[in-house]
């Protein structure tokens, strides 16, 4: 007996079917350094239009996180896609090296800080973050990012920081720049200030107590004759119980109805719609409402603080609420945004006696050398023997946390120094750019970010610490006025630029190489000057990143296409980049903002180590390979939170599975095939030219996908055309033409010109989210079929303009396929009862109506193929009794056992096997192809 298998076209390929990612994939990116990689794929858009993703510097501070994991793969996607696409989109990734977090750590490191210099404590901070950098980039080059990772961003170096300080500069030319004393957030743990973005809101119980202030007699008869002026209070409530001693005045709302109140002998003032209830929570009995007037009418009268003896006078302000408390508003000027304004325009003392500890001053009566924490129970004690604590209770509310330390934070008024929000209209700028300028995805950004903007008090840019880039400043010795000329800073910042260490020139210059000769101080006339010691907010420094990568290097454009990170940059670096753009140049510093959720376990819970559910990409990589976390961030809709666990995993393993072996399955079959001798459509087999026309459809739909940042839909798109429309289908029907035509036939290379076209438009669609996986591919194709270049990532598929199906066609070829899905399901029961075994066993008669028979007409040669059945008949007659009636109308299915004998080399039964002597068992087609192929 003949072995005819070794006469089969069978599939041939180097490409294994194992993927063994976590051993092949270091191989992959050891090739793409010794090749340069990223620069061929660059080079291959030489002459494409410039796209500028530019990268939100992480923190080089520990090992990268799921979170860094997604942000980075999401970025490389978009710009391996845009250089695909024919654009010349170039990465420079950045790190933020300043700040909080590492000059702390290095602290701790090195024991405390004060047997250290300031300048030694900058070299450490340098040094830890240059450790963390380098671990950090090589985990980012694992994830297989491409990049300019050896010319990276840096905030610390000598240009970086030279950019930073010289926007400070521009920003004292625009006015806009201010120092005074204002209530900030605060630190007493870290001992700063922070920034609106550092400041996290998380539950806290707090201490809520209700306080009777003493009324003056004077003016009170005349809003409230009927009180005994002896004995009538003003009652507020506060959280806050701490800052009682630095109360200035109580606020009403002018247009608030408040009435008065007569409990026991002694009157009381509060909001008419709270007396109610503040009367059950105080105690009292049979009480009563003696008068009632407007807050309008009380302003102007004036009570006296609680335990100290000054006056505390009766204001008037918009803000106060009916949402709680009394309606009247404890007002410590020191203390609160709010407060403050109120401070200003009452002319009332803006009090804060608290060192940077957040404890009271040595001086403060009762409290001085306490906490704020530890003089909340001192405070009310003191209340409580004066006998004007009405009521306290402990509450849990949502309250303000230091992003790094994790503790309650304080209002506290401090010198700072501010970039003002109005005074040259930075935040109508801000807005307008916002609303007019900027592609915001998803489309909720912008309201979110206008209203952060929107109501965003002055910019604290400063803060008091040591490692960052400082205000450049002198301040008087004599009076304290600064001195912050605009082009003597531009001078200080050139020298910065030629320092070998930057910034540190600042720290290192004694005063008088840095002060102006002979400079007064213009409110004193002294001649004496310090050196400002605060540093800039980070996210001044990491919001002016577009000035020194942007505009600063070459491979950049700006304003950049693109500014992509999570959804609390609206805050951050969304925020302060777009600040200092527009307080300076006048537009955004980005065309598009993208943002993504946080990444939560498969529960939807956060993560968290004391859970024990954090999922580090290391672990998945050790164990998936980084293909799977590359396709993980592509199946989820980033845009919302994602979730990831071992089943989810598990099932992306599966897909991946399946996409890869419908690449080898294709590349198995273009074994042989000469992409010179490709058929032209015209020429091509009507199924081949209708697969062609199905890919490129799911092809054009996949780029535009990617245009839109829709990596989720590039998913489904793939994976199904993989295991459903090809896998399923078009490939599973022509494998009878591929195995068993002849190798140069016009029937096989007619399907191999199909596949050689399908499979590189899925390497377009795959590479820029498995592009281990596409470069495997691409080394593994025979060398005649490689596009040029040492890359996947260099191939520029050419437009397939040339017409495959007219709309007749592809009407036509829908009811055919619909036609096999009922000649399935009625081979399916035969298959059951083994009364078939494969479906080659089986002979189709299709019982058609007019209509359906003349619209499969022109596809009759195809309908043996696509129903993988050894004949088909068509016929007009009625349908039997016994045919299967069919959900489309005007069709029946009859399903008997194949006539004829089966072939022995490609198993179709035929009724005119034998006909040769020489090959008795193969049916004609085979004994042609046999013959052909030993001629």
């Amino acid at each position: 007996m003949n072995d005819y298998k070794k006469t089969l076209n069978l599939p041939d390929t180097t490409f294994p079917m194992k993927a063994s990612l976590t051993q092949n994939e270091p191989k992959i990116l050891e090739k793409w350094r010794e090749t340069d990689a990223y620069s061929a794929m660059v080079h291959a858009s030489e002459n494409g239009e410039p796209y500028t993703l530019h990268d939100g510097p992480p923190y080089a501070n520990g090992h990268i996180h799921i979170g860094h994991a997604m942000n980075k793969i999401l970025k490389d996607i978009i710009v391996k896609h845009r250089n695909m696409a024919g654009r010349k989109a170039r990465y420079v990734p950045g790190w933020d090296c300043h700040g909080l977090p590492i000059e702390l750590k290095v602290e701790q490191e090195l024991g405390g800080k004060d047997a250290f210099s300031l300048l030694e404590i900058r070299r450490k901070c340098r040094e830890y973050a240059l450790r963390y950098l380098d671990i950090q980039r090589e985990e980012f080059k694992r994830l297989g990012v491409f990049g300019t990772w050896d010319d990276p961003y840096i905030t610390m170096t000598p240009a970086y920081e030279t950019a930073t300080a010289r926007e400070l500069a521009n920003f004292y030319a625009t006015g806009s720049v201010q120092r005074n004393k204002k209530p900030i957030y605060w630190c007493g743990s870290c001992e700063t200030a922070l920034a609106e973005a550092e400041v996290e809101y998380d539950d806290h119980t707090s201490p809520s107590i209700y306080v009777r202030f003493p009324l003056e007699p004077k003016g009170l008869s005349g809003v409230f004759p009927q009180a005994d002026p002896r004995r009538t209070y003003i009652v507020i409530w506060t959280t806050t119980p701490w800052t009682i001693p630095d109360n200035m005045a109580v606020a009403v709302h002018p247009e608030f109805e408040y009435d008065l109140i007569r409990a026991g002998d002694d009157f009381y003032i509060l909001a008419k719609e709270l007396a109610a209830g503040c009367a059950q929570r105080f105690g009292w009995t049979g009480w009563s409402v003696a008068g009632t007037a407007s807050g309008a009418a009380l302003e102007g009268l004036v009570a006296r603080h609680p335990f100290y003896d000054r006056p505390s006078p009766v204001v008037t302000a918009d803000y106060v609420t009916l949402d709680a408390g009394t309606g009247c508003v404890h007002t410590a000027p020191g203390h609160g945004r709010e407060d403050y304004e109120t401070g200003l325009r009452c002319g009332l003392e803006i009090l804060s006696p608290l060192d940077d500890q957040a404890r009271f001053l040595p001086g403060v009566e009762f409290f001085g050398g306490k906490t704020v924490q530890e003089a909340n129970p001192l405070v009310a004690a003191k209340l409580t023997e004066n006998g004007h604590l009405l009521a306290s209770e402990k509450i849990r509310h949502s309250y303000p946390h230091c992003w790094r330390c994790k503790k309650p934070v304080i209002f506290r008024a401090t010198t700072q120094w501010f970039i003002t929000m109005d005074n040259g209209a930075l935040r109508e700028k801000a807005l307008h750019a916002i609303d007019n300028a900027v592609r915001w995805v998803p489309g909720w950004g912008r309201e979110r970010i206008h209203n952060m903007i929107r109501f965003r008090p002055d910019w604290c840019i400063s803060r008091q610490r040591m490692w960052g880039v400082p205000i450049i400043a002198l301040l008087c010795a004599d009076c304290g006025e600064a001195y912050f000329d605009a082009t003597w800073a531009h001078g200080i910042v050139d020298r910065f630029a030629t320092h070998p260490r930057g910034a540190d020139y600042w720290f290192e210059a004694p005063v008088e190489e840095v002060a102006p000769a002979g400079l007064s101080c213009p409110s004193c006339g002294g001649k004496h000057w310090t050196k400002e010691d605060d540093i800039l907010d980070v996210w001044f420094d990491s919001g002016t990143s577009f000035a020194a990568v942007c505009e600063g290097r070459e491979e950049c454009t700006f304003p950049a296409d693109l500014y992509l990170e999570g959804t609390d940059q609206h805050r951050g670096w969304f925020h302060s980049s777009l600040l200092a753009a527009v307080g300076t140049r006048g537009v955004p510093p980005y065309k598009a903002v993208l943002t993504h959720g946080f990444v939560l376990d498969g529960q939807g819970r956060k993560m968290s180590k004391s859970i024990g559910n954090v999922v580090a990409p290391q672990e998945i990589i050790e164990k998936y390979g980084a293909e799977i976390l590359r396709l993980w961030v592509a199946s989820e809709n980033y845009q919302d939170d994602l979730r990831i666990s071992e089943e989810i995993l598990g099932r992306l393993v599966d897909a991946y599975r399946k996409i890869r072996n419908t690449c080898r399955f294709i590349l198995g079959n273009l074994n042989g095939f000469d992409p010179a001798r490709t058929l032209n459509a015209s020429a091509m087999f009507p199924l081949d030219r209708y697969a062609l026309h199905m890919v490129r459809t799911r092809h054009q739909a996949i780029q535009a996908a990617y245009e839109n940042f829709e990596f989720h839909k590039v998913y489904h798109a793939l994976h199904n055309l993989c295991i459903t429309e090809l896998s399923s289908y078009y490939l599973d029907i022509i494998k009878d033409r591929l195995y068993a035509s002849g190798p140069d036939s016009p029937e096989r290379r007619s399907a191999q010109t199909a596949l050689y076209r399908i499979l590189l438009m899925l390497l377009a669609d795959m590479a820029p989210i498995l592009s281990f996986t596409a470069e495997e591919i691409f080394q593994h194709l025979p060398q005649p079929l490689r596009p040029s270049g040492s890359t996947i990532f260099a191939m520029r598929l050419p437009e397939m303009d040339e017409a495959l199906l007219n709309a007749k066609e592809a009407e036509a070829f829908e009811l055919l396929f619909a036609v096999r899905g009922e000649v399935t399901k009625a081979i399916e029961p035969l298959r059951q009862s083994k009364a078939l075994g494969h479906s080659l066993d089986a002979r189709v008669t299709l019982f058609a109506s007019e209509g359906i028979r003349e619209r499969l007409a022109g596809l009759e040669p195809n309908l043996r193929d696509v129903f993988i059945v050894s004949q088909v008949l068509v016929s007009a007659d009625p349908a039997p009794a016994g045919a299967v009636r069919t959900e489309i109308p005007g069709l029946a299915v009859s399903v008997e056992k194949a006539h004829g004998e089966k072939c022995a080399r490609c198993w179709i039964y035929d009724e005119n096997l034998g006909t040769d002597p020489d090959h008795p068992q193969t049916c004609p087609r085979c004994t042609r192809v046999l013959k052909e192929c030993h001629a």
